[in-house]
């Protein structure tokens, strides 16, 4: 679940984001006294370029630096979610239906909180989750946070898209 600084800032950049033509993966706040702020973004076709990273680098700074939201020096980290990338809207349990995960839910379910195994999609808010110990099912909103595995088979579906 994002923190109330991470909330502010999805509410505050998404906008700007979106309007680039990019579509927002994640923001995260890391660190202390000198944080930084993670963000992870893609074009619809799930590519991102170094010239994507650099013009939305300079479009967050030129927004943040109005806003001012984050007190003192920070860090701006702009990237692409990379290929084993954090599932993090309810789209990515579909759009990476048949890959590996993990997901860590805030609750237990069946005595655990942590799963692995294949997306196996969703139902309404609910994903579902094909494991060793057969499908789980869980809401999305109770999903703590989900990474696909890097595997043989994620990294050619990677290059085949390229």
């Amino acid at each position: 679940m994002p923190s109330p600084i991470e909330e502010r800032l999805t509410n505050l950049l998404a906008p700007a984001i979106e309007g680039l033509g990019f579509e927002l993966v994640r923001i995260k706040v890391m660190g202390g006294n000198q944080p930084i702020i993670q963000v992870m973004a893609e074009m619809p076709d799930r590519s991102m370029t170094v010239a994507n990273c650099a013009k939305l680098s300079r479009e967050i700074s030129a927004v943040l630096d109005v806003d001012d939201p984050i007190a003192g020096k920070y860090t701006l980290e702009v990237s692409s979610p990379g290929i084993d990338r954090p599932l993090t809207r309810l789209k990515d349990f579909e759009d990476f239906r048949g890959f590996e995960a993990k997901v860590e839910t805030t609750a237990l379910i069946d005595g655990k909180k942590r799963f692995r195994g294949r997306v196996a999609g969703t139902r309404g808010d609910r994903v579902k989750l094909v494991g060793d110990d057969g499908e789980v099912e869980f809401l999305f909103k109770d999903i703590e946070r989900a990474k696909l595995i890097l595997t043989d088979e994620l990294v050619a579906a990677s290059l085949k898209g390229r």
